[in-house]
């Protein structure tokens, strides 16, 4: 299987609108990061994206990518939802419903933000999303086993997604010892990480990482939903712990 990362910025995407910082500033292709979302290509080379944020159409045409068999939803919040409706093109040439995987409260809010697509009676160039709730227990699609692991982001539960032993959490700040038992033995661990310093009230940041890291011992961690403030990719890459890195647009990774 395969990840690649369509996108590893975090909801105002780097660089930021009227931002003259060094990060913002820079030339590195590394240093410009769209709204955070992955594709993972299966074995039978089915494809299954995690968010759809407003990069959607970008992040698609940029990778070469044709396709989306399925899509993972974290939650609810727009960048990692309000691309939904950029799927039409890939809607109209399939002939079928896109099916969606999400919490029953992620579910809700996506019918209340395009309604036009659950209409009885659709306008003829509407998405259609075909909705499957899911719940905190591992579930296969796609000849492909998924395991959900339920974090806390702020005051809102957010769903990460597990294959085989590739776990993808976006958008966290708190994990609970029950499932951290599921990012035991990792090959590949990606986790959110907004910016070196000063503790935020929803996301995690570098110390919180590191912690995570020793803690959890997996074999590699890649660090994603990365802001302005976490500093040039070049720089910071180097200065972190032996097997800990910086995922950057682009980034495919083997598992």
């Amino acid at each position: 299987m395969k990840l690649k990362f369509l996108g590893t910025g975090t909801s105002q995407g780097v660089p930021v609108i009227g931002c003259t910082c060094e990060v913002c500033t820079s030339e590195n292709p590394k240093d410009k990061r769209l709204r955070s979302s992955v594709m993972v290509t299966t074995e039978e080379n089915k494809k299954i994206l995690i968010d759809c944020g407003p990069d959607f159409r970008q992040q698609m045409l940029t990778n070469h990518e044709h396709t989306v068999d399925i899509a993972l939803i974290t939650h609810e919040h727009n960048d990692h939802v309000i691309g939904l409706d950029d799927m039409r093109p890939l809607i109209f040439k399939s002939g079928k419903d896109v099916p969606l995987y999400c919490y029953s409260r992620v579910a809700h809010e996506i019918k209340n933000r395009f309604p036009y697509a659950f209409a009885d009676v659709r306008y003829p160039g509407a998405p259609a999303f075909e909705l499957h709730e899911i719940e905190n227990k591992p579930f296969e699609v796609l000849d492909t086993e998924i395991t959900p692991v339920e974090v806390i982001h702020y005051k809102i539960t957010v769903f990460g997604y597990k294959f085989k032993k590739l776990a993808y959490i976006t958008d966290a700040g708190f994990i609970s010892e029950t499932e951290k038992e599921k990012l035991k033995d990792l090959d590949v661990l990606i986790l959110n990480c907004i910016r070196k310093f000063d503790p935020h009230p929803a996301h995690f940041i570098l110390p919180d990482v590191i912690q995570l890291f020793e803690e959890l011992k997996p074999k590699k961690l890649f660090l994603t939903h990365i802001s302005h403030h976490l500093g040039l990719h070049d720089i910071e890459d180097k200065e972190l712990p032996a097997g800990i890195h910086l995922a950057y647009d682009g980034l495919e990774l083997n598992f």
